[in-house]
């Protein structure tokens, strides 16, 4: 079986709805999913004065925080931030440069990743926001597994970006398009799909 883990930054709910339905997409296509997300970094009085944050972080206190052995455990990792200034939040960075001691012992290497992201508007960042996380898994020696155009749902008028899949929530709260969750679906079950055959194919090399 193969190993999925979605690891994802949210504040008000937008990624945290893509990471739902991707961990959902890699369940229905065989996999073990573990839906983790990462230590929230923000003063308590900052979300607090802000009724959407607040609100979303009740709701999801429940979930488990992402840790190093999730990491390590996992063939498939998605990660999910929302942009800011058009790279990603710092709570995932920080996740992210805690790696370092998995990437010394060579444990990062050949993981398949793929990343998606949510801007409160058009031409937000999103790109530039998964390049930028993609710089990290260049230096792991992962296997980057973008969407790219290889599904009809990537032609669709809310989606059409070949990087990963991503949102605009007009700042609004938990506003994600059904086409976009539709995308992370299917890049979702991309990244599943391209990590067991390359597990097959090592195992058989």
């Amino acid at each position: 079986m193969t190993n999925v883990a979605v690891i994802y930054y949210s504040s008000t709910g937008n990624v945290h709805r893509l990471a739902e339905a991707a961990a959902a997409s890699a369940e229905k296509a065989g996999a073990d999913v573990r839906l983790r997300k990462v230590v929230e970094l923000a003063p308590e009085s900052a979300i607090a004065s802000n009724e959407g944050w607040a609100a979303h972080a009740a709701a999801t206190r429940d979930i488990p925080e992402a840790t190093l052995a999730d990491v390590e455990w996992a063939d498939v990792i998605l990660f999910g931030t929302p942009t800011r200034f058009g790279l990603p939040a710092a709570q995932l960075k920080q996740f992210l440069d805690t790696t370092g001691g998995l990437w010394f012992q060579g444990k990062l290497v050949n993981k398949v990743v793929s990343s998606f992201a949510s801007t409160s508007s058009t031409h937000g960042g999103q790109e530039s926001t998964i390049l930028a996380l993609n710089n990290t898994f260049y230096h792991w020696g992962a296997i980057i597994v973008p969407p790219g155009f290889a599904d009809p749902v990537q032609f669709e008028q809310a989606n059409g970006n070949p990087y990963g899949a991503s949102s605009v929530s007009d700042n609004q709260a938990g506003n994600v398009h059904p086409d976009n969750l539709a995308a992370i679906e299917f890049q979702a079950r991309r990244a599943t799909a391209i990590a067991t055959a390359l597990q097959r194919g090592l195992a058989q090399a």
